[in-house]
């Protein structure tokens, strides 16, 4: 199963008041797992960036105005996120902004019910408890060392990271797709249990049969299998 985790930076927070996407992270994940690929860019808003903003993501307009438009990477990034799943952190949000952009270029727009929202799901499953990514990237221990600013791929990474745990957490060594580490674990664990649970070779003998049905009738009085036939 492919999922595209994603996340977008931005110069505000309603795009009906003229704010726009400046950077958009996407994660691959294929059963869970991170592939490696992702789509990352910077996107030039054409408008100031508010002092507020700045201080979330650290984009200055200056860094900004030679990167592409949107519409310049509307398609590499249909193409990349195709009709997969979205996980996102607040999914309205991103989905508001990114339709809005859509939109504008007539194109056509993402449906709401393609996202998983994990602070939905964080909510509901521990409920009353701070639910940013932040708080529940402590709660699960994961790496938040390198994130000084709010940026949208080192955010997608951390989220499909999150979206794991919230799921139950990883089972690596029982996976094929789970990298070389789990593959190696997953064919000695299949060794040891071809090993353990092959077949007899041979048939059991009459001494043993007869054992064994006399066993039988010692713990279990009128089988059903005993009458069977009868």
């Amino acid at each position: 199963m492919r999922e595209i985790s994603l996340d977008t930076e931005t110069t505000g927070l309603n795009p009906a008041e003229g704010h726009r996407i400046i950077e958009i992270g996407c994660v691959e994940m294929i059963n869970r797992v991170r592939t490696g690929e992702i789509f990352h860019v910077y996107i030039n808003p054409e408008r100031e960036i508010p002092e507020d903003a700045f201080r979330i993501h650290g984009l200055t307009r200056e860094f900004l105005k030679d990167k592409p438009l949107f519409s310049d990477i509307k398609e590499d990034f249909l193409e990349f996120i195709g009709e997969s799943p979205l996980v996102i952190h607040n999914a309205p949000f991103d989905l508001k902004f990114l339709n809005a952009e859509l939109y504008k270029l007539q194109g056509v727009q993402i449906e709401f019910n393609r996202a998983v929202d994990t602070l939905i799901m964080a909510r509901r499953k521990f409920p009353g408890s701070p639910a940013s990514l932040d708080a529940l990237c402590k709660r699960f221990k994961i790496d938040l060392s390198s994130r000084t600013k709010h940026g949208a791929l080192l955010d997608a990474e951390l989220l499909a990271d999150v979206y794991l745990e919230l799921m139950g957490g990883s089972q690596d060594s029982f996976r094929l797709d789970s990298g070389l580490e789990g593959k190696k674990n997953y064919e000695e664990n299949k060794e040891e249990e071809i090993r353990i649970l092959s077949a007899r070779e041979y048939a059991p003998t009459d001494e043993e049969t007869k054992a064994h049905k006399e066993f039988i009738e010692k713990m279990i009085k009128n089988a059903l299998w005993d009458k069977v036939g009868a």
